[in-house]
């Protein structure tokens, strides 16, 4: 069940609440880890901008769908969602996968590795 805290413009989920929403084509996921860290595995299929260009690539993110952020373990990711709804984005439409990718992994949802999407 997604979560809010007092204060954060966005939703928080883990891993296996994001994993419901994989596939939709009303959700877009969206990677802002470094580019190592992302070689080593993400989200199959998700947009990769680091946390330093969010700023810079926001315009390449749909307004009209959610946007689940995702990083290591939630804190850059809070971040991306924090940036976003600076920037006028729906905040009932940011979600922050706060256990991060590693987690995403190791429950088996579906992943790449390298630059594959």
């Amino acid at each position: 069940m997604p979560r809010q805290q007092p204060g954060e413009p966005y939703y928080r989920v883990d891993s296996d609440e994001a994993s419901t929403m994989y596939g939709d084509a009303d959700a877009v996921f969206v990677d802002v880890r470094r580019t190592d860290e992302y070689i080593e595995g993400h989200i199959k299929g998700a947009t990769f901008i680091t946390l330093d260009d969010v700023m810079a690539r926001i315009d390449e993110l749909p307004r009209d769908k959610k946007l689940l952020f995702i990083c290591a373990v939630g804190v850059r990711s809070g971040l991306a969602c924090e940036m976003a709804a600076a920037m006028g984005y729906d905040t009932e439409l940011l979600y922050n996968i706060d256990d991060g990718t590693p987690a995403w992994i190791d429950k088996g949802h579906p992943t790449s590795y390298g630059y594959d999407e």
